[in-house]
């Protein structure tokens, strides 16, 4: 790495220079990086070719991104497929503009990821000279090369370049609105000039639309313009608001194109859009995430391994503390250590992916573009390192590059661990997602609706019209996916009944993943890969779907013979818990099922419930003055006794028998103690239940054979 960036004045002057004289010190400013950069480029990309024969990604959601930038580049943008209703399924809104002008050109199919290698090298060097020149004032220029050094071999950076997502261009724009922002403030007034604003503003709102996360330094932008304006006017600090907007970008733009301010990634991913995870629980799984950052991710264990040295928390942890000590050493007051702020709020944006579902999908990708700041701490640990060393002795001030040289050489000691993974995953994701990708394109009928839970090279390779059951990429399935497999068989049933022609003709998913064999017909092919840990299942199979079951739940089995059916609340379907003001009172993430079984008179019966009930309560819909008949579907271990209680009163009780399979109960409600808005509780006293589904009946027809009901406490 070099001294320091040739400026200007050092590029003007009399008399003229030649051409030799003008680069010769961009050579020498850039030369080593640009090589370091193109040889890490060039091992890891000559592995993936070497694995696989031609370009790949090592992500399936890269061809996420590589679709929306067919979309385009073909004039339907952010429809994932021409004719779809508008969605935001990528990660970055950015990313796949900024592809569509190379699959326009001729880049399609595999070729698509060259460029997107090329940008993500690109970047990776362009973040490793962001690094040296934010590390420079803090940390002197020994600190800087080591910052920019380490930035070249960390294995995050690398394994995301030749992911062919949008990660390391975002780790870029960031990187430099905090650089620029700190030499904004370190500036005199005079020379805060128009083209430096510009700027600031731009990398505000690139940074917003790479990524949301990008807000964070969109806002820190907006601060530092209005707390250091060019002049003392109210105008100058409005640039600040300028900048600080870029925060609403996203949600204006989806709310204008979709009528929803949230992406549909928002929707599957953040905790806050989770509703088993409110409150406390919210609070409680943030914690936890933070922790699992700190105590085992920093520390290079278990999913962060293959990237940082095991025991590295406390280093992590001191490099931060080193940013401010470097930063509370200048002697410009605030000017001075906005810089180490800017690096400070870089680096512990890594906790704002705390608040996704989890943050360990795809080598955590999420995390990485935030550890730029943590490695400018480790080159300030350094210099304060040689700075104590230098106080017993002058020549001991060597203790910083030694100390950065020690840390680049643990990033490099990890590098051809990580290569050989990128080289893995990509081959992995070659023969699974992208070959049932082509399979499709080959052998099914152009009018199939494939249903996928991994959905990018799927659709980029068949060319067939994609139903996401994540939702990132098929409107309004998001929240059916967070509820979970119960609540996605009963929107399926609404579906059949309202639109059938929206459900898929085929399925190509990991069954354990789709969690419902019901709708899962004949098998056609699979895809099985055992060396590969990204992907998520080690078989992928392509089903015919079959919906001939739907629907076979929605009646009781035990209804009274002439009876009709007055209210229903079908558990786990969103829309009836709605209607009924059902409760989740403290269910939890998994706690869904799409049961199969069979009824007394041996049909197959599917239906949608929710598992670890101990207490249900909603509001039933009653005729007034009535008296009603109640029925629930539910399962649960042999003698577990359940009390049902109407607006406060108990009215039935009744105990599991040893029934294999689910039962239907019965209780009854007396006229009086019901209404149009009765709320109706079940308590189960001894064990959690299964709760599948509850029918009210007017009790004028003839009752039907049922349990003896058991005097309630």
């Amino acid at each position: 790495m070099p001294g320091r960036e040739p400026s200007d004045a050092d590029l003007a002057g009399e008399p003229a220079r030649g051409w030799t004289d003008v680069w010769r010190p961009r050579a020498i400013a850039y030369g080593p990086l640009v090589i370091a950069v193109a040889l890490v480029a060039e091992r890891t990309i000559a592995a993936v070719l070497a694995k696989t024969g031609h370009a790949a990604a090592t992500l399936d959601d890269a061809y996420i991104h590589f679709q929306y930038a067919r979309a385009i580049a073909s004039g339907h943008p952010l429809r994932f497929q021409a004719g779809a209703p508008v969605t935001s399924g990528a990660t970055s809104m950015l990313w796949p503009a900024l592809l569509a002008p190379f699959w326009a050109l001729g880049a399609r199919d595999d070729a698509i990821v060259w460029p997107a290698w090329g940008l993500s090298f690109l970047a990776l060097g362009a973040l490793a000279w962001e690094a040296y020149r934010l590390t420079e004032r803090l940390a002197g220029t020994v600190a800087a090369v080591g910052a920019g050094a380490m930035t070249v071999t960390f294995g995050g950076f690398v394994w995301c370049a030749a992911s062919g997502m949008e990660v390391v261009p975002f780790a870029w724009a960031i990187a430099r609105g905090s650089r620029r922002a700190s030499e904004w403030a370190e500036a005199a007034p005079a020379a805060r000039s128009g083209r430096r604003l510009a700027e600031l503003i731009a990398l505000a709102w690139i940074g917003a639309l790479f990524r949301p996360e990008g807000a964070v330094t969109a806002v820190f932008v907006g601060v530092t313009l209005v707390a250091f304006p060019r002049r003392r006017a109210w105008r100058d600090r409005a640039f600040g608001c300028a900048a600080a907007s870029a925060l609403l970008a996203l949600p204006l733009l989806l709310w204008a194109l979709t009528g929803s301010p949230r992406s549909n990634t928002a929707v599957a991913k953040l905790l806050p859009e989770n509703p088993y995870y409110a409150g406390a629980a919210l609070f409680e799984t943030v914690q936890s995430n933070a922790r699992l950052l700190v105590g085992r991710l920093l520390n290079g264990e278990a999913w962060s391994a293959e990237f940082l040295p095991h025991g590295g928390t406390p280093i992590a942890m001191a490099g931060l503390a080193a940013i401010a000590v470097a930063a509370g050493r200048g002697q410009g007051g605030l000017r001075s250590a906005w810089r180490g702020t800017a690096v400070l709020v870089l680096a512990l944006t890594m906790f704002a992916p705390c608040f996704y579902y989890t943050f360990l999908w795809n080598r955590l990708r999420y995390l990485w573009p935030f550890a730029t700041g943590w490695i400018i701490g480790l080159a300030c640990l350094a210099r304060l390192a040689g700075d104590l060393a230098a106080a017993v002795r002058p020549r001991w001030r060597a203790v910083t590059g030694l100390a950065c040289g020690a840390f680049v050489g643990l990033f490099l000691s990890k590098l051809e661990w990580v290569i050989d993974d990128v080289a893995q995953s990509a081959s992995g994701i070659d023969r699974q997602q992208v070959a049932l990708g082509r399979w499709a394109g080959e052998n099914l009928d152009a009018s199939a609706r494939i249903g996928v839970n991994d959905t990018g090279a799927i659709a980029y390779f068949s060319g067939r019209t994609t139903f996401d059951v994540v939702g990132l990429t098929t409107a309004g399935e998001a929240p059916y996916w967070v509820a979970g497999a119960g609540s996605r068989l009963e929107h399926y049933e609404h579906l059949q009944a309202t639109d059938p022609a929206k459900l898929p003709t085929h399925f190509i998913v990991y069954p354990e993943w789709m969690a419902m064999d019901a709708v899962l017909g004949a098998q056609l092919t699979e895809a099985t890969v055992t060396d590969a840990t990204i992907l998520g299942g080690q078989t992928m199979r392509v089903y015919v779907a079959d919906w001939s079951k739907l629907g076979s739940g929605e009646r009781p089995w035990s209804l009274p013979a002439g009876a009709s059916v007055v209210d229903a609340i079908d558990v786990a379907d969103l829309e009836s818990e709605g209607d009924h003001d059902y409760e989740l009172l403290g269910a939890r993430d998994g706690e869904q099922t799409a049961h199969e079984g069979i009824s007394p008179d041996g049909a197959t019966v599917i239906d949608g419930g929710r598992t670890q009930r101990s207490v249900e309560r909603f509001t039933a819909h009653l005729p007034s003055g009535v008296a009603a008949h109640g029925i629930v579907r539910l399962d649960g271990p042999a003698g577990t006794r359940v009390q049902v209680i109407s607006n406060e009163q108990p009215v039935g009780a009744f105990e599991l028998g040893d029934d294999e399979d689910w039962v239907e109960r019965s209780f009854d409600i007396p006229a009086g103690m019901g209404g149009e808005r009765s709320t109706i509780e079940l308590r189960s006293e001894s064990a959690p239940v299964t709760v599948f589904h509850y029918w009210f009946v007017d009790r004028s027809g003839p009752p039907g054979p049922r349990p003896p009901p058991v005097t309630p406490d």
